[in-house]
C-alpha cells in the first residue's frame, strides 16, 4: 500500500455505510418487530479483514450485545469482518439466556461469513428486558446475508431505526494525491439520547488502511466531537455504541502525517450523524445550537453546555417560543462551572437579551419571531476565560412525552 500525504479536497456526498470500496450491506424484515413496524435487522460485511475500533455506553447497566462486542475486539486484537445490528429488542437486561443470545448472532454471522466468531461484532437496540426473537433471527439471517451489496446502505440505515423519524446517512472523500479514500456512515437514535461516549448506535467504513492506534485515536477524538455533543433528553442508554471498520481497499495508508486529513473525513461523516439524531429528536420540531463562551476550560464550557441543553425549561421555552433568557442564566449559574454575573451574556440567535448584569427586555419581540424558526442558537458568555464548547439539541414537545409514556405499550 501506498501513504501519500498531498491533500487536494474532501468532500461530502450522498453515500453511506456500504458506500466505501469493499463493503456490503443489507437490511431485513425477520420478524423482531411487530408486522408492519419496518426493516429490524441489518448487516455490514468487509470483503477483507478490516481493522476495527469502538466506543461504548458508560452506562453500568450495559447490554448483552456490548458485552460481547467489548470480548470480541479484546480477542480479535481489533479485527472484524462484520457487524449484525437488531432493532425492536435492546438484550439488555436479560441476563445469561441474553449474553448466549448475543453470542449466537455473532456465531450465525461468522458461520455465514467464513471468519471467526470474534470478528463479528454485535448490537441492538430497542425496549429494555426483552429476550430476543433468536428462531426469527436464525431462520432470517441467511436471507440478509444473500442480500448482501453495495447498494444496500440505506436498507441497513433503516433497519436500525426504532422511533427513528428518517434514516441517518453519511459519506465523504479525501483526494490525497493520486489516490481517493471514503468514509461512509450510518446512525440511529431519537429518544433516550445522551451518548457520554459515543450515542445510541453508529457504524461507519472506510476503505482506507488505518493502524489501530490511530483508529482508536480519531474515533475517540471524532465523538466527543460529534456524537458526544449532542442531546435529546440526557438519557444515556444500555445499549450506546459507535463502531468503526477500516479495511484499505483503497490502497492507501493513514500514518501520523496523514492523519489529520482522515480525521477531518471521519469528522465530516460524524457530525451530519450525530445532528441528524438531534434534528429526529421524539417529538423534535426545532432543532437547537448550544454555544458556551466565556467559560474558564474546555471541559467547563461543555459542562455548562449540556446543561443548558438538558433543562427541560430551557427546552420548553424554546418549543413555546418564548424568549426567557432568566432560564439560560440560571442553568449557568447552577452548572457548577466558574460564572461572572456581571460579565455574562445571553444572545438568542443574533439578539442579545441580557448583558453585562443587565437585561434588555426590549429585545423580546424580536427574539420571540426568531424562535418560530425550526433551527435555532442560543448563546451564553460565562465571563470566567476564553473556553468554548458547543452541543447541540432540540426542543421538548408534548409529543415526547407521549412517545415515551407509551413506548412498551
Amino acid at each position: 500500500m501506498t501513504t501519500t500525504h498531498l491533500v487536494q479536497t474532501l468532500e461530502t456526498f450522498d453515500g453511506g455505510v456500504a458506500t466505501p470500496h469493499g463493503f456490503r450491506a443489507a437490511g431485513q424484515y425477520v420478524g423482531i418487530k411487530a408486522e408492519g413496524r419496518g426493516l429490524d435487522l441489518a448487516l455490514i460485511v468487509s470483503d477483507t479483514p478490516a481493522t476495527a475500533a469502538a466506543v461504548f455506553t458508560t452506562n453500568k447497566a450495559q447490554a448483552a450485545p456490548v458485552t460481547v462486542s467489548k470480548a470480541h475486539l479484546s480477542a480479535s486484537k481489533g479485527m472484524a469482518r462484520a457487524i449484525i445490528v437488531n432493532s425492536g429488542c435492546a438484550n439488555a437486561c436479560t441476563g445469561a439466556v441474553g449474553l448466549q443470545d448475543a453470542r449466537e448472532m455473532g456465531t450465525l454471522t461468522a458461520s455465514l461469513v467464513g471468519c471467526p466468531a470474534d470478528q463479528v461484532l454485535v448490537a441492538s437496540t430497542g425496549v429494555i428486558g426483552v429476550n430476543l426473537k433468536m428462531e426469527k433471527i436464525r431462520a432470517g439471517l441467511p436471507g440478509a446475508f444473500a442480500a448482501l451489496a453495495a447498494d444496500q446502505g440505506p436498507a441497513a440505515a433503516r433497519a436500525i431505526m426504532t422511533t427513528d423519524p428518517f434514516p441517518k446517512e453519511a459519506a465523504a472523500r479525501v483526494s490525497m494525491g493520486g489516490a481517493t479514500i471514503t468514509v461512509g456512515g450510518m446512525a440511529k437514535g431519537s429518544g433516550m439520547i445522551e451518548p457520554m461516549m459515543a450515542t445510541m448506535l453508529g457504524f461507519i467504513t472506510t476503505d482506507a488502511a488505518v493502524p489501530l492506534p490511530l483508529l482508536e485515536r480519531a474515533l475517540r477524538e471524532v465523538v466527543d466531537e460529534t456524537f458526544n455533543a449532542i442531546t435529546v433528553d440526557g438519557e444515556c442508554s444500555t445499549n450506546d455504541c459507535v463502531m468503526i471498520l477500516a479495511n484499505g481497499a483503497s490502497g492507501v495508508s493513514i500514518d501520523e502525517v496523514s492523519y489529520a486529513t482522515f480525521a477531518d473525513a471521519l469528522r465530516a461523516v460524524c457530525l451530519p450523524l450525530a445532528i441528524g439524531i438531534v434534528r429526529g429528536g421524539e417529538g423534535a420540531t426545532k432543532l437547537v445550537t448550544v454555544n458556551v463562551t466565556g467559560a474558564a476550560t474546555a471541559a467547563e464550557a461543555r459542562r455548562c453546555a449540556k446543561a443548558i441543553a438538558n433543562s427541560p425549561l430551557v427546552k420548553t421555552a424554546i418549543h413555546g417560543g418564548d424568549p426567557n433568557w432568566g432560564r439560560l442564566i440560571a442553568v449557568a449559574g447552577r452548572a457548577g462551572v466558574e460564572f461572572e454575573l456581571e460579565r455574562a451574556e445571553v444572545t438568542i440567535g443574533p439578539i442579545v437579551l441580557f448583558k453585562d448584569g443587565r437585561p434588555y427586555d426590549d429585545a423580546a419581540p424580536e427574539a420571540a419571531s426568531y424562535l418560530k424558526n425550526d433551527e435555532l442558537t442560543v448563546s451564553v458568555y460565562l465571563g470566567a476565560g476564553s473556553a468554548s464548547s458547543t452541543v447541540w439539541t432540540c426542543d421538548l414537545s408534548a409529543e415526547y412525552v407521549k412517545i415515551n409514556a407509551e413506548y412498551r405499550t
